[in-house]
């Protein structure tokens, strides 16, 4: 009995011994006959910057496995992407994107989804949320569309739909029912309503962000308790010393019309105001780069992506930089010294406040969905940030903010599939983040000819009809 025990013991072990040398199991082998591979890449650690040549191994929209190297055998039938030579990083976050209020199925959405990911854009934080945008949510978390990951804010809170206490309260309870991710606050609020909307929010349990009323001010919306601060919104009037009387109604562009009253020597308070309270901040910084810059609307309206956008569109946007920098109040040299306090307001909260992400906007003016985020990130690094650091306010940063860790933000096994293939090394320069070599959304990729392809339909679309 003992040694048929030993030889059936001696068997087992000797069967294990040849099925390992022999490769994967049969179950292994099934899973990889289905995965899409990913050989030979550059893998960038968007926590350090470092590079590692791997493969990786994605299966039912996550990452299943990085690996050095496997036999070509092990997946000979699943779908293979060449990586030789090529670099593989964390799909990106637009942590302050607009959505249309078009149902799910309508082509203008389709389009601008696509957009977002055409650009490695892979979660989108939508900054006017509408009903329609919780259905676009579910079918976008359920794989039923194409579509970048959704989050989406409640319908505009602000001086004319919010009035009263009782509104507040009526308003922010049904938004936390309905199920919005988070409260979207714009201008006008006044204070004794934004006490109300905040209270009410902690009470239900909904974050709140966005624009900084100014009768309410950065100090005491910090001291709230924003989840994000978007545009950097109060901060420069937060700069104004009380000596100065301002009438902050008068700020003009979030605060343009105080810049020569500011006082730099502020901003590390500020920025310590935030890391104590914990409050995120979106710059936006490509919107004062380019709606709000001296540069001309009509060479911005010829940029190449624009042929993705509506003539209409692009005509409107043309006459609102026109209306907006070509009065008697606005001067090319005051928005130099404004864009250069914005500058150090960024460098400072990146580094002592509670930190950054990265958001553009978009679509606002000159601002294309997707591609505004390259501005973005160029708009980071102009302003002090190396490339790694700007990528970081894109990737690990959302992640952290959505409580997301592990989940999407970094390459690691388990994560889901939301990655950018890029031809050069974007830690040597972040305009190697353009016209990315291939997109994985949740594991479905996107390769160049197939982006190429969409985005040549849709500017045949809007194509003027030749005669």
């Amino acid at each position: 009995m003992k040694k048929s025990f030993q030889a059936c013991l001696a068997f087992f072990i000797s069967a294990t011994f040849l099925s390992c040398q022999n490769g994967k199991s049969e179950q292994e082998k099934k899973v990889y006959s289905t995965a899409t591979v990913i050989t030979a890449v550059n893998i960038i650690d968007i926590h350090n910057g470092s590079i590692s040549k791997r493969d990786v191994v994605i299966d039912s929209g996550r990452i299943k496995e990085i690996l050095p190297n496997l036999p070509e055998k092990d997946w000979e039938d699943g779908e293979l992407i060449n990586g030789e030579g090529k670099y593989l990083l964390p799909g990106l976050a637009e942590m302050h994107a607009h959505i249309p209020s078009v149902m799910w199925n309508d082509p203008q959405m389709e389009e601008t989804l696509f957009l977002y990911l055409s650009n490695g854009v892979t979660t989108i934080r939508g900054m006017l949320g509408h009903p329609l945008h919780l259905e676009l949510r579910e079918k976008a978390n359920n794989n039923e569309i194409l579509s970048p990951r959704i989050y989406t804010s409640s319908p505009s809170l602000n001086g004319n739909t919010v009035t009263s206490v009782e509104q507040a309260i009526e308003l922010v309870s049904a938004y936390q029912k309905d199920g919005y991710d988070f409260l979207k606050l714009h201008p006008g609020i006044r204070l004794h309503v934004f006490d109300q909307i905040v209270k009410t929010a902690k009470e239900v349990g909904i974050p709140f962000a966005g624009h900084v009323s100014t009768l309410v001010g950065i100090r005491h919306a910090l001291e709230s308790g924003y989840a994000s601060v978007d545009h950097i919104d109060g901060f420069l009037e937060g700069l104004v010393p009380e000596s100065a009387h301002v009438n902050p109604t008068e700020n003009g562009f979030f605060g343009y019309n105080f810049t020569e009253k500011a006082d730099p020597d502020m901003i590390t308070e500020l920025a310590q105001m935030a890391k104590e309270n914990k409050v995120w901040v979106v710059p936006t910084q490509s919107l004062f780069t380019r709606w709000f810059s001296p540069s001309s609307a009509e060479l911005l309206a010829k940029e190449p992506e624009m042929q993705y956008m509506a003539p209409e569109v692009i005509e409107n946007w043309v006459n609102s930089k026109r209306n907006l920098t070509e009065g008697a109040d606005y001067n090319a040299d005051q928005w130099e010294d404004f864009l250069d306090i914005r500058k150090q307001l960024i460098m400072a909260l990146h580094k002592e406040g509670y930190g950054l992400l990265l958001g553009s906007d978009a679509p606002q003016v000159f601002n294309v969905p997707g591609f505004s985020i390259q501005h973005e990130l160029q708009a980071m690094v102009d302003a002090g940030l190396s490339p790694l650091e700007a990528l970081q306010l894109g990737t690990l940063n959302p992640a952290k903010y959505f409580h997301e860790e592990g989940n999407f933000g970094e390459i690691k096994e388990g994560a889901s599939a939301d990655l950018i293939l890029l031809d050069q090394n974007p830690l040597e320069d972040i305009k190697n983040m353009q016209n990315p070599a291939g997109v994985l959304v949740r594991g479905k990729w996107l390769s160049r000819d197939t982006i190429d392809q969409k985005l040549k339909a849709l500017a045949n679309k809007f194509e003027e009809p030749k005669i």
